[in-house]
């Protein structure tokens, strides 16, 4: 299905559909507008779990483009929501930054190092040995591991860095459980950015850059799902996936309504 008349509510990465190093993509100040303009429900998603929604929205506003915090969805807040609604009032051990910390704050979580209910693993520059081990011997004492996303790396000027799932596959290791994990590809994700804007799967669609994230998170949850080829993919990854999205785009400057639509033959 290609055609997107039916479609109410957006759902966007951030990295690669709408940014790309810190730089506007074309089409994306513009689109973001279009959404305002036509009162269309929608937010901006991302696996990145540094950043609280504050510092998202500014560091976008330096690319040139106008996020209110309000429309901005990250793995952490995500997390958050998931942990607040399994454990109301519950307590956790993070391993993480500002934007996890604060979202597991604003759901009325406490933080401890004693019998938390949950240990938390999300993106940062400052792991350390001993919080690591902290974590291991919490979760074999009996806390259950929750990870923000599975990305294993993250980029960098310099080349790649280690990334979430780079240390929750060292603290699997040591203790021999897997973790949940809240952020995509895990549909849960959605769902949850679904609920926080009233939205519903039958006339939402999800702009991505990645197959194994993006598209198959999007497809899983029920969306109409859109691959922009601005990001990480390319006709050689499309074809490696056995599922296809929606549409495949050039970018999302062809989301604009006086843009023509050129849609490959799914």
């Amino acid at each position: 299905m290609s055609d997107r008349s039916e479609i109410e509510c957006w759902l966007t990465d951030m990295d690669g559909v709408l940014v790309h190093e810190n730089h506007a993509l074309p089409g994306a100040a513009a689109l973001l507008q279009q959404w305002k303009d036509l009162d269309a429900p929608f937010l901006v998603l991302t696996n990145n779990s540094i950043f609280t929604p504050r510092d998202l929205s500014a560091r976008l506003r330096s690319s040139g483009l106008i996020v209110p915090e309000e429309s901005l969805w990250t793995s952490a807040l995500a997390t958050a929501d998931f942990c607040a609604s399994q454990v109301p009032g519950g307590s956790a051990f993070v391993i993480g930054e500002a934007g996890l910390t604060t979202a597991l704050h604003e759901v009325g979580f406490v933080m401890t190092e004693t019998a938390p209910d949950y240990v938390v693993v999300g993106e940062t520059r400052n792991y350390s040995f001993d919080a690591i081990t902290k974590a291991i011997r919490l979760i074999l004492d009996g806390s259950r591991f929750i990870v923000t996303n599975p990305d294993a790396t993250g980029p960098s000027a310099q080349g790649v860095l280690p990334a979430t799932g780079a240390i929750a596959a060292l603290i699997s290791k040591a203790t021999g459980r897997e973790p949940y994990v809240v952020g995509k590809p895990n549909p849960m994700m959605f769902r949850s950015a679904l609920n926080r804007i009233g939205a519903h799967s039958e006339n939402t669609a999800m702009i991505g850059d990645r197959m194994d994230t993006d598209i198959v998170a999007g497809i899983e949850a029920g969306l109409h799902t859109i691959l922009v080829m601005t990001g990480i993919s390319d006709e050689a990854e499309i074809r490696k996936y056995p599922f296809r999205p929606d549409e495949i785009l050039s970018g999302v400057h062809e989301l604009l309504v006086d843009s023509p639509i050129e849609t490959d033959a799914l």
